[in-house]
């Protein structure tokens, strides 16, 4: 691919955008949302989106027609987490790993829900940040989350990538129980 057509930083994620179109109808939580780019993509979609942020600085760029910003801090001691079981129709997790959560963020899912998640694996030491292993996942580590919390892995990919800068990534697309499994279209459209 020609460096000049590669999609910018702001662009939503491939993983993201070639899995959002299974996301059945309702809302919809864009976790750790930085400056909005998934979330725009799913209000853009027609869900209502829940952008969810520390950073009142990314949360001022993230919102727009259809998505209400929410600055939570989730990782101090004594954090909550502000959502009910069952109350999203899919919850997309980029560049962001904090594991207490990853539980809850499961249980948050609707039973036809989906979880599209891509974040960083070990081995991305070597690109640059991040590099503390707190912060990447080990081998399998998301797949080994799904199976736990009852999810059915769509889709999961797990190495290295060139765009839009080198790094070590796990992806994984994962549904619910009640998820109808031929909505489950691998082909790109």
């Amino acid at each position: 691919m020609d460096p000049q057509m590669e999609p910018p930083m702001s662009a939503a994620s491939p993983w993201v955008a070639r899995f959002a179109p299974l996301a059945a109808p309702g809302p919809v939580l864009d976790l750790a949302c930085g400056g909005g780019r998934h979330a725009r993509l799913f209000a853009a979609r027609g869900h209502a989106v829940t952008a969810l942020d520390r950073d009142p600085a990314a949360l001022a760029s993230a919102g727009g027609p259809g998505i209400t910003t929410l600055q939570c801090e989730l990782e101090g001691e004594g954090a909550v987490w502000p959502f009910g079981p069952a109350e999203f129709s899919a919850v997309v997790v980029t560049n962001y790993l904090h594991r207490p959560l990853l539980a809850r963020i499961a249980a948050s899912l609707r039973p036809d829900g989906l979880l599209i998640y891509e974040t960083f694996a070990l081995g991305n030491e070597r690109f640059g940040k991040p590099s503390n292993p707190a912060f990447l996942l080990a081998p399998g580590e998301l797949l080994a989350h799904a199976a736990r919390a009852g999810l059915r892995v769509i889709a999961f990919e797990d190495g290295a990538v060139a765009r839009p800068k080198p790094a070590m990534l796990q992806r994984l697309c994962a549904c619910g129980p009640d998820f109808p499994s031929q909505k489950a279209l691998l082909d790109p459209a």
